[in-house]
């Protein structure tokens, strides 16, 4: 039997986490957790019961409501990978907004949220068979997973995907307003005080400003099947 492993993928916004996670458990028969999603999810719930706005932040009254905040991913078949569902909505399409965007690092930096969502993760990561992505798996979530990688490219790399993406669904969005916001979630990522986003002392660092995702997907391939081969 082929040794299932832990396959940890943290990093920048936008440098393509989901995608190549995506690739990777549809290639190994693994489970995917965009952990982004649930972190987002929470950051739409906020909005949606005015926790939280562009001046201000009501942190002990989302504390006191995530007894209320159910998260569930639901397989898409015609997708082919699973959507976020926030009370038993599917709230995939509005988890992806800039405005979203824009508060989701912010709820993030709560401690009390952080410590919900990872016990959560590291429940469906308990069996192994799994690549989750976010910005502290390898460091918190599966400090021992035995594939870390750390995704980066440059801001205005990152922004433009972003900007590309956003236009292809319709958005109404300049490239300086995502530039801006992937700039300011670099900053609250890497500076909060609970998990900041560091690369793990044993991860492997890609820069893929310059990778096509074919290219990064075979390199993340082949430490997969090293790591597989050498256990």
């Amino acid at each position: 039997m082929t040794k299932k492993i832990t396959i940890a993928i943290d990093g920048f916004s936008s440098t393509g986490k989901s995608t190549l996670a995506k690739q990777l458990a549809k290639h190994l028969g693994y489970i995917y957790v965009d952990t982004g999603a649930m972190y987002r999810a929470v950051a739409l719930f906020a909005m949606q019961n005015d926790f939280i706005s562009v001046n201000s932040l009501d942190k002990i009254g989302l504390i006191n409501s995530l007894k209320n905040i159910i998260l569930e991913f639901k397989f898409n078949s015609d997708l082919g990978f699973a959507e976020m569902y926030l009370n038993g909505q599917n709230v995939e399409k509005e988890i992806r907004t800039i405005e979203v965007s824009g508060f989701v690092s912010k709820v993030a930096e709560i401690s009390e949220v952080r410590s919900k969502l990872v016990e959560q993760q590291q429940e469906m990561g308990k069996n192994k068979a799994i690549v989750m992505d976010g910005r502290d798996i390898g460091t918190v979530v599966f400090p021992d997973a035995e594939l870390k990688i750390f995704m980066t490219a440059s801001a205005a790399t990152r922004a433009q995907r972003r900007f590309d993406e956003l236009q292809q669904k319709g958005d109404s969005v300049t490239y300086e307003e995502v530039l801006k916001n992937v700039e300011e979630r670099d900053y609250i990522d890497t500076h909060r005080e609970d998990s900041p986003l560091v690369m793990a002392d044993d991860a492997v660092e890609i820069d893929n400003s310059h990778l096509t995702r074919e290219e990064q997907f075979e390199a993340v391939l082949d430490l997969v099947n090293a790591i597989v081969k050498a256990n």
